[in-house]
């Protein structure tokens, strides 16, 4: 595939980027040229009134928000959200012991979970809560107006001038908008009423809104410049980063696991190597678990969520590029199903082998299966992939995706917790030979996860069942700290 190939679409031309090199190049090299968006009229004018981040053009308001985020999900607050983590992967895993087959189900859970309790201190119980039905509805209805050629505003931007009363389209978006805008403000104002009447602070959850509030107050030249509604879209932009987003990840790694059980055997083994039956593994276990994080890089490659590489990029002046004239506000999508399938990068690239991502010789670790040098040669690249992860699922330069390091811990510890405890098998069919499963039944979208696929999940054993019942107990007294949300 050509590295780079331009096409024209509505008002700019649209440069589809197809290798890592490229990406660099421009949009981390040249981030201060190639940071912005397109111009998205109706979904982030009318319909967020420019306040959603994710759609915000490069710039001081942008930046504030970036700020923000970055106050609540940098190394040192990453690690006051790993007990949540911790706790949610043993729910995780408590309830696949009494109902296997409901696991998209409760991996949605999970991730919910995980970003509302970091988000607001709130837990979510059940997928069918009025919040998430809420935020689901929220991110289908801001979905379908970024469906290329629905609106010709986007084509046309002074329609979005003419009044409501001649454009009942425009005025239905609106409402939508100032739906969504009065739910954020109202989970805002919930954590600042929980912070006026605690005694003190620490009664009540670290949470990002919390670190938000508590910055603000701090450092009000800074963070006080935003409006209530404004402010309110940062700890709400997490849910649509990091929640269906990690699931469906998740969900990608049981079906290549239940397809390459090779793979799950060599996961079983250095977990049973280094944390052994009577426990969990947890955070503390990671840097003792270098074929797991292998596992993890190895399955956000393969199967990148935002296969197109997530919103596109703009640049905010003209450049060249050997030679290529790039226009000031041409849109830039990073292709990321091409990028992370790339041959020169990840040879044999269908193949799912996390020993790609392995970081030590794997001679070294004695408890996996024995791989030949031959074996290991033909993983080798014939260029190392330049991003520092070895792949480029979160995106790129100053737009990677602000909450990766919250989805990496969360991907880290459920998978670890669900390996060590349960055996990842295909379905028998009724002639009793294994289900047969084809990896590229994936939903079509800028955004894809397996299509609804059955599978076997059994605890491993008997120890395993009664060590994930006793770490149960604490995970349910972690998250009573955070209460859910009342319908």
């Amino acid at each position: 595939m050509d590295p780079v190939r331009e096409m024209v679409t509505g008002r700019r031309p649209t440069i589809i980027i197809s290798d890592p090199k490229v990406a660099v190049d421009l949009l981390e090299k040249r981030s201060t040229k190639f940071s912005s968006r397109p111009r998205f009229v109706v979904m982030g004018e009318l319909y967020w009134d420019n306040a959603g981040i994710l759609v915000q053009p490069y710039g001081k308001e942008w930046q504030i928000r970036r700020r923000m985020l970055h106050q609540a999900l940098n190394p040192s607050a990453l690690r006051l959200y790993k007990p949540v983590q911790e706790a949610e992967a043993a729910r995780l895993c408590r309830a696949l012991l009494d109902q296997p087959k409901s696991y998209e189900g409760i991996i949605d859970r999970f991730t919910a979970s995980v970003v509302f309790s970091i988000a607001y201190g709130h837990r979510i119980d059940s997928m069918d809560s009025k919040v998430i039905r809420q935020r689901l509805e929220f991110m289908q209805y801001s979905a379908s107006l970024n469906v290329p050629g629905r609106y010709l505003a986007e084509s046309i931007p002074w329609l979005k001038y003419i009044p409501n009363f001649l454009a009942p389209w425009k005025a239905e978006i609106q409402r939508h908008g100032r739906e969504e805008a009065a739910t954020n403000v109202a989970l805002i104002r919930r954590v600042q009423d929980e912070l006026r009447i605690a005694e003190k602070p620490s009664d009540v959850p670290d949470s990002l809104s919390k670190l938000l509030l508590e910055a603000r107050e701090a450092d009000p030249n800074t963070f006080g410049v935003l409006s209530e509604r404004d402010f309110s879209f940062v700890p709400a932009s997490l849910f649509g980063a990091g929640s269906d987003t990690t699931a469906s990840t998740l969900c990608s790694a049981i079906l290549m696991l239940v397809t390459n059980p090779q793979a799950q055997a060599a996961a079983h083994a250095e977990l049973d190597h280094v944390v052994g039956m009577t426990r969990l593994p947890t955070f503390d276990d990671e840097k003792d678990l270098p074929y797991l994080k292998a596992l993890c890089n190895e399955t956000l490659r393969i199967r990148p969520v935002a296969v197109l590489g997530g919103t596109p990029h703009a640049n905010s002046v003209a450049d060249t590029y050997k030679g290529f004239y790039i226009p000031q506000g041409t849109t830039i999508l990073s292709n990321s199903w091409a990028i992370n399938l790339n041959p020169t990068y990840y040879p044999n690239p269908h193949h799912f082998d996390p020993l790609r991502f392995l970081e030590v010789d794997p001679e070294t670790l004695t408890y996996l299966p024995k791989t030949s040098r031959e074996d290991l040669a033909k993983l080798s690249p014939q260029i190392s992939h330049p991003a520092k992860e070895g792949h480029s699922s979160f995106g790129w330069g100053r737009r990677i995706c602000p909450g990766a390091g919250l989805a990496q811990n969360s991907l880290f510890i459920a998978l670890a917790r669900l390996l060590w405890a349960f055996e990842l098998q295909p379905m028998r069919e009724a002639n009793g030979s294994e289900r047969r499963y084809d990896t590229f039944a994936y939903t079509q979208g800028f955004n894809i996860r397996p299509q609804p696929f059955e599978c076997e999940i059994h605890v491993r054993s008997e120890k395993h069942r009664l060590a994930l019942m006793a770490e149960t107990i604490g995970a349910e007294k972690v998250m009573n700290r955070f209460p859910p949300f009342e319908e």
